[in-house]
C-alpha cells in the first residue's frame, strides 16, 4: 500500500470513528434529556386531583391520564392473578404480581400491579404464596402503561408465570372489561409484596457520564490523527 493510500485509508477511518463516538455521545444525551422530560411529566401527574373510581371512568381518554394518581375501590379477582418473571426490584430478581380489580359498583376492571416478591430459584415452577382480601377493598397507586414487556421467543403466553403480558389478549383470555392501563400500586409493602417501585426519571446523570465519555473518546481520536497525520508531517517538511 503507497504512503497516500495510507493516508487516505487512516482519513476516512478517523472520520467514521469522530462521527460514530460524537453520535453516540448525542443519543446519550437525548436518552438523558427523554428520563427529565418524562419524571417531569410524572411531577405535574401527580400533582393533579387524586382521581376516585368515578373520576377514573370519567376521563375521555384515561392513557392520558398515565402517571397521576389514583385513590380505587374495589374486590380482587384473585383467580386471574399472574407472576411475571423476570423482573427486579432494588437489583434483586422477582416476580411481578398483577391482578385484576373489579370497580365498585361499575362493570370495569382494572389490571393493578401490586408489586414484587423473591422467587424461588429451588423450584422456578413454585410461586410464592399471596393474600389478596377478599371482598371490597381499598388501594392508593398511579396510573400506568400495562406492564412493560421484556424481550421473549415465541408467541402469546399463558399460565400463571410468564413473562410478558398482553393487555389486549389477557383481557379476552379473562373476559374482563378491562381498562386501557394499569395501576402501579403504592404505599407500604404489605400482602407479602414489596412496592419500591424505581423512580423512572432516575439515571440521567449516568447517560451524561457515558456521553461525556464518548465525546472525550472522539477528541482523542481527532487529537491522535492530527498529530500524526499532519503535525508530524509539518514538522517532518520543515526539518527537510
Amino acid at each position: 500500500m503507497t504512503a497516500r493510500a495510507r493516508f487516505w485509508l487512516i482519513t476516512v477511518s478517523a472520520v467514521l470513528a469522530v462521527f460514530a463516538t460524537v453520535s453516540l455521545g448525542r443519543w446519550q444525551l437525548e436518552r438523558a434529556a427523554q428520563k427529565i422530560n418524562l419524571q417531569a411529566a410524572i411531577d405535574i401527574q401527580s400533582q393533579r386531583a387524586r382521581l376516585d373510581n368515578p373520576g377514573l371512568l370519567a376521563l375521555p381518554d384515561v392513557t392520558a391520564a398515565i402517571h397521576r394518581t389514583v385513590a380505587l375501590r374495589g374486590t380482587w379477582v384473585a383467580d386471574k392473578t399472574v407472576f411475571l418473571d423476570n423482573r427486579q426490584m432494588n437489583a434483586k430478581p422477582g416476580l411481578y404480581v398483577v391482578t385484576p380489580l373489579m370497580l365498585e359498583n361499575t362493570p370495569h376492571a382494572v389490571l393493578v400491579q401490586r408489586g414484587w416478591v423473591a422467587r424461588n430459584f429451588m423450584d422456578r415452577a413454585r410461586v410464592p404464596t399471596i393474600t389478596a382480601p377478599s371482598g371490597l377493598v381499598a388501594l392508593e397507586g398511579r396510573i400506568a402503561p400495562p406492564p412493560s414487556k421484556l424481550y421473549a421467543l415465541g408467541g402469546t403466553e399463558s399460565g400463571l408465570i410468564r413473562q410478558n403480558l398482553d393487555l389486549a389478549q389477557f383481557k379476552t383470555e379473562t373476559g374482563l372489561p378491562l381498562l386501557a392501563v394499569s395501576i402501579l400500586q403504592t404505599g407500604a409493602p404489605g400482602e407479602g409484596l414489596a412496592r419500591d417501585w424505581p423512580v423512572i426519571g432516575a439515571g440521567s446523570e449516568k447517560h451524561y457520564g457515558y456521553a461525556f465519555q464518548w465525546f472525550a473518546m472522539s477528541a482523542m481520536i481527532a487529537i491522535l490523527y492530527v498529530w500524526f497525520q499532519i503535525g508530524k508531517r509539518f514538522i517532518s517538511a520543515r526539518r527537510a
